[in-house]
């Protein structure tokens, strides 16, 4: 399953995200608290058309940029649950229930692009 955010401003500006990188990034987003619970949870299900307005959209990528890049090292990654890793993903698909979070990551560079569609778009929505 994938995630596309259509840029409202511009059909051309897309940011695609897989569900691996986008349920972790959806968690992040969350601990920001600038979206409502119902917005995030739209957010979740790919092909919803849930809108990210303007406002919303830079304040999301000045949170990430300022409060969440800053903890990740330059080959690290963020988990859904906010830890933080310097160990690279070895693609191992974690089925126990209790290492499922494992499987959701993003590395640095994925949150930094995603921080500069959000700060560059005129909001989003997301297919």
């Amino acid at each position: 399953m994938s995630f596309t955010l259509h840029d409202l401003g511009s059909d051309a500006f897309q940011f695609n995200a897989n569900v691996w990188n986008w349920k972790a990034a959806l968690e992040i987003v969350k601990n920001l608290d600038i979206l409502s619970e119902g917005t995030i949870r739209q957010m979740g299900y790919s092909g919803t058309g849930v809108r990210v307005e303007i406002e919303d959209a830079h304040a999301i990528g000045g949170a990430i940029r300022n409060s969440v890049l800053p903890k990740i090292t330059a080959n690290g990654r963020m988990f859904g649950d906010l830890r933080v890793t310097d160990e690279p993903d070895d693609m191992t698909l974690h089925r126990d229930d209790d290492d499922q979070w494992k499987n959701y990551s993003v590395t640095r560079e994925w949150l930094d692009e995603f921080s500069q569609f959000c700060l560059q778009s005129k909001g989003f929505q997301i297919f």
